[in-house]
């Protein structure tokens, strides 16, 4: 076995894009960090994102602390700043999205029984605060990441990669994967059995 480079890198990821043609994108409500903010567009661009909301004080994903963790990985994507979550929100469902919120809240659903397909933009908010009641509010549904540690919660950055990761893994489990193996089925209907 050994690592790809070059073409045969870029082969291995086109395949992988044109298995799963379901759209994905990110609502940036708050963020601090500039850091974060590079972090999740590179995981976006990775994914194959549409679009970056970016909502109140998230700073820009050209700043520099955001350009070093992107490594220039925004050039891969739209990115659009809102002055509010609403606007942000609105304009993500005039573009097609089911709205998720990402957010460890007493009626959040498991991540994995959310449906992502065919069209999801997940919200997730500030590094401390999280996401906003507003927000919430505003969302079509409201997920979480299952932990089984001691741990409290995730990185904003890390939370928003599972999230996206999900989203890609049920596409494949709906269009199948280009190299045949199994991506898991969704089914919503969780076995309830004992």
């Amino acid at each position: 076995m050994k690592q790809l480079r070059g073409t045969d890198l870029k082969r291995l990821h086109r395949q992988w894009r044109r298995s799963n043609e379901f759209r994905l994108a990110i609502i940036l409500e708050n963020l601090q960090s500039p850091f974060n903010v590079g972090s999740i567009v590179r995981t976006a661009s990775a994914m194959g994102a549409e679009k970056l909301y970016l909502t109140g004080d998230t700073p820009s994903v050209r700043s520099a602390g955001a350009q070093k963790a992107a490594m220039g990985t925004d050039r891969y994507l739209k990115a659009e700043h809102f002055e509010t979550v609403a606007e942000a929100v609105a304009a993500a469902k005039a573009d097609g999205f089911l709205v998720v919120g990402l957010e460890l809240a007493d009626e959040a659903v498991p991540l994995f029984a959310t449906k992502l397909t065919p069209a999801a933009a997940f919200v997730v908010g500030h590094e401390d605060r999280g996401v906003t009641a507003e927000a919430l509010a505003l969302c079509d549904t409201v997920a979480f990441v299952p932990q089984l540690g001691r741990v409290g919660s995730l990185n904003v950055s890390s939370a928003t990669s599972v999230a996206c990761y999900e989203a890609r893994r049920q596409g494949y489990a709906i269009s199948g994967t280009p190299d045949g193996s199994d991506a898991g089925e969704f089914d919503l209907e969780l076995d309830e059995t004992e």
